[in-house]
């Protein structure tokens, strides 16, 4: 089936996650969970109302979110104790807007590198790297080779969270130097966003430039990419491999 999606003409643009125990691969319409034990998970992707898609800035935080929702629906990637814990993670900033700039500074790094730790848990940086070298090989159509192992298509990516993060990071900085409003609850829900929907009009203009022109916006997130990813063995190549003939072959039936 993956020599046949290679002699395809069209492929859906596809993206991923990668998690300690197995690869996720999503597309406008389906995710796939390939798990290192053998098994598979497979779901749809929620779609909103047309308008909210050409709202800019809406549009998005309707994306962000919509990447974002497998791991947070019930019947998605997580177990209960880890969404609970997520949605922690993603909350806390706003509750250091009370503390002292310093301690706030200091919570907030600890947190972020605390989250970053448990997500490139166990084996995540090398099924992170096998996850962008499936999507490669989608896009180069040499899905049957690098299943083989006589392809390796790149581990860097230069749609990868990695790079969205180290374009937030100093946007989000910037909007907490200049934000006019007192320091409170809903001030920081609004830098924070603020910086989250101005960081996808970026990505969404840099994904519509040229090629050369992304990766020399992106090079920060791409140089990070040698300490998120790790080379895949080929096991772990293939268990990536196996959710995009998921999603893939579901795509073509639609």
């Amino acid at each position: 089936m993956l020599a046949g999606f290679d002699r395809s003409p069209a492929l859906p643009r596809l993206g991923g996650m990668a998690r300690p125990d197995g690869v996720a691969i999503v597309s406008e319409n389906f995710w796939a969970f390939a798990d290192v034990d053998g098994s598979l998970r497979e779901g749809s992707m929620p779609h909103p109302r047309g308008a909210l898609r050409r709202i800019p800035l809406v549009r998005g935080l309707v994306r962000l979110s919509l990447s974002l929702s497998p791991l947070f629906r019930r019947d998605g990637l997580t177990r209960p104790r880890e969404r609970l814990l997520l949605a922690a993670a993603v909350a806390a900033p706003l509750a250091f807007v009370f503390l002292p700039q310093t301690l706030s500074l200091v919570a907030g790094l600890a947190v972020t590198f605390g989250l970053i730790a448990w997500l490139l848990r166990g084996r995540t940086l090398a099924l992170h790297g096998a996850e962008h070298r499936a999507i490669a090989a989608a896009e180069e159509r040499r899905l049957a080779s690098t299943w083989e192992g006589s392809a390796r298509p790149t581990r860097f990516a230069l749609r990868c969270g990695t790079n969205f993060a180290a374009l937030v990071l100093p946007i989000s900085a910037l909007f907490q130097r200049v934000w006019p409003f007192a320091p409170t609850l809903y001030a920081s829900a609004g830098v924070v966003l603020l910086s989250l929907a101005v960081t996808m009009e970026l990505w969404l203009a840099v994904e519509g430039s040229s090629r050369r022109l992304a990766r020399v916006f992106l090079l920060p997130g791409l140089g990070l990419q040698r300490l998120t990813t790790r080379e895949p063995a080929l096991e772990e190549t293939r268990v990536a491999l196996r959710a995009v003939e998921s999603v893939l072959r579901r795509e073509a039936l639609t």
